[in-house]
């Protein structure tokens, strides 16, 4: 087997693109490789670099054919397939730019992206795609084309702005046989310099800022997170996260450019979990919310499970931690720590890992978000070497890291080399490096505040340690001054909190209030389960939340996470919101960041009843669904006291 870190003979120059380390990598494997794998009707299909090669030469030169010019931009949407990853290669190696959407873009986000980006084409997944493009198209004045590829309902789809990518790869194959020169010249004219990204931020506050990210930009960073973590040409690496986060291309594109390694896509976004597990990837980069579903599984297994099994998995997490704790204070494990930690592995941990899918993972990250330090702990007790990494779009993805045996978890790590970090003096993090990317898309204002004096201005809150880690408080605008003055982190309380297996999401308030309250939203299926064991009967997530047991069994959660606090940062009351937060109705980012300027005004009554001596709340709204409907929702919403 293949087992060469491909990286380190790359040297990354003004003039080096990705284009033309992927023509490198296409002529060095070309049939002898496996480059990409995608499940299809249960079946993994596995693609030489030959074929990646040829597909993408094809629909770039098809591009062409519609009229793409260096510099246009290219917008796609979608779920994770190859045809995706063809794309964007393609796109830039005509020298275009890609933009990606998030495939649950609503209507409103695709136009301003596509308009805001003047983006020529548009390459979508199939009818759902062609729908939003359709809708918009008389609003981007730039948009030529629409191209898609999965024929299922597009049969009387017959607008001139459409073309499927099967047809646009033929007009590719014929373009080539006339100028059998013309894409690897057009790869050869490329500079390292030149845009590659334009990524859209999440958009907390306001409209999505346009970051523009060049070549050397995303090599950089790949190279150096690299030089931490040596990533192989036989790696596999699963693929299932929105190529709209900069975590996935951080991985899909800046790493796996380089290292070689295979890419490996799920059936469907609901099958990727299970699909993972049976990949088993080497390298594994999620955000948080990931992390967070899969200790609830085993927690909810856990509760499901026999006596005998249960008593087996507390003996080994016993272990795990006691193991995992001594290693994080850099305290030596006793031999026969060791030998219990074999034995917990072999009898628990070994299948714990299987069933996530971790079984031959080497290198796992989280990023995007803050992770508590229960989840981390969780993870490195079944010998999960889970690292966190802190970085933002503007960086290329990342600036810093865990390093192995040097693991914090409330820290995000130090540094990754040619990045240096600051602190301002009012507490705000800076960096500088050469993946800092070049400023946002037609606003000079942002940039000029984002950028100044060379370094790059997160936005962020926090400190380096006397290890040289950095802590992260959070979103500057988020951090919250308790009753006396304290400065604290909403995030820290409600990453505390989601490792309940009942609650899926939390937002804390407090910021110069009396007390610290917070708005729960309970894991429905979870909770839905307790509820049928105990023979409460429930019809709808409104019902089943507002349940008096439900209400007792959160509250035995907060008080649980409580007695590690200060008093001053303990949480006093609660309420249990009647729906879980939701991006389709502005609650959170498509990343799922909570947007609290806007919850705080739109739940302005909840929070006014927490901080005030009434029981109930009543709340009269609408939810929206992603499908169009609207739900009028009228019912009370009970303010609980959390006991000392």
């Amino acid at each position: 087997m293949l087992h060469v870190a491909n990286w380190k003979d790359v040297e990354i120059t003004k003039d080096l693109t990705i284009p033309k380390l992927f023509l490198r990598a296409a002529k060095k494997y070309w049939d002898k490789k496996v480059a990409m794998r995608e499940k299809e009707f249960g079946i993994w299909v596995p693609m030489t670099w030959k074929q990646y090669y040829e597909n993408v030469k094809h629909i770039a030169l098809g591009m062409v054919s519609l009229g793409l010019q260096r510099e246009d931009k290219v917008a796609m949407i979608g779920d994770n397939r190859p045809e995706a990853l063809w794309a964007e290669m393609a796109a830039m190696c005509t020298g275009g730019v890609g933009v990606w959407l998030f495939q649950d873009s609503l209507m409103d986000e695709v136009q301003y992206i596509i308009d805001h980006s003047d983006a020529k084409l548009m390459i979508g997944e199939g009818q759902e795609e062609v729908d939003k493009c359709l809708a918009i198209k008389g609003k981007c004045p730039n948009l030529k084309k629409m191209i898609w590829d999965d024929p299922k309902g597009m049969r009387d789809y017959n607008d001139p702005i459409l073309i499927s990518i099967q047809r646009l790869m033929e007009i590719g194959k014929e373009m080539d046989e006339k100028e059998p020169g013309l894409f690897e010249d057009m790869i050869m004219k490329g500079k390292g310099e030149d845009v590659c990204l334009l990524f859209y931020t999440s958009g907390t506050t306001a409209l999505p800022k346009g970051a523009l990210l060049t070549h050397y930009n995303m090599l950089t960073m790949g190279q150096n997170l690299m030089r931490v973590d040596p990533y192989f040409e036989s790696d596999d690496f699963v693929s299932y996260l929105p190529f709209a986060w900069i975590g996935e291309q951080m991985m899909s594109i800046s790493c796996g450019i380089q290292a070689g390694f295979t890419l490996n896509f799920p059936e469907e976004p609901e099958t990727a979990q299970e699909n993972i597990r049976e990949i088993g990837p080497h390298v594994m980069f999620a955000p948080p919310r990931v992390y967070e579903q899969m200790v609830r599984n085993i927690q909810v297994k856990y509760l499901d499970s026999t006596w005998s099994k249960r008593r087996a998995y507390e003996w080994a997490m016993q272990i795990g931690y006691h193991v995992a704790d001594l290693n994080f204070s850099k305290r030596p494990v006793p031999w026969y720590w060791k030998a219990l930690d074999y034995l917990a592995y072999l009898g628990v941990h070994k299948k714990l890992k299987d069933h996530l899918g971790l079984s031959r993972i080497r290198d796992t990250y989280t990023g995007g978000a803050a992770m508590g330090p229960d989840h981390f702990r969780f993870f490195h007790a079944i010998g999960v070497n889970l690292k966190q990494i802190y970085g933002q779009t503007e960086i290329a993805g990342i600036s810093v890291l865990h390093r192995d045996g040097d693991i914090k978890f409330d820290t995000v790590g130090r540094p990754i080399p040619e990045t240096e970090v600051k602190i301002t003096p009012d507490g705000e993090i800076i960096s500088k490096s050469p993946s800092v990317f070049i400023g946002y898309y037609k606003m000079p204002e942002e940039t000029e505040k984002t950028l100044r004096d060379g370094w790059l201005h997160s936005g962020d809150t926090g400190f380096i340690d006397t290890d040289g880690h950095l802590v992260v408080f959070d979103r500057t605008k988020d951090v919250m001054a308790l009753s006396d003055g304290t400065k604290f982190a909403p995030q820290y309380l409600e990453t505390r909190l989601k490792f309940s297996p009942y609650i899926k999401e939390v937002w804390v308030i407090g910021d110069n209030r009396p007390y610290v309250t917070c708005v729960i939203c309970i894991d429905y299926g979870v909770v839905g389960n307790w509820a049928e064991a105990q023979n409460i009967a429930y019809t709808s997530y409104p019902q089943l939340s507002q349940m008096p047991e439900v209400y007792e069994l959160v509250q035995k959660e907060i008080v649980k996470m409580n007695r590690d606090l200060p008093p001053i940062a303990r949480i006093q009351k609660f309420v249990n919101l009647y729906k879980e937060f939701d991006a389709d109705d502005d609650e959170l980012t498509r990343t799922r960041k909570l947007r609290r300027a806007f919850v705080e005004e739109r739940y302005k009554d909840i929070v006014n009843g927490l901080y005030s001596d009434v029981k109930n709340v009543h709340m009269d709204t609408h939810i929206n669904y992603e499908d169009g409907r609207v739900v009028h929702i009228a019912t009370d919403l009970r303010a609980m006291e959390v006991p000392e």
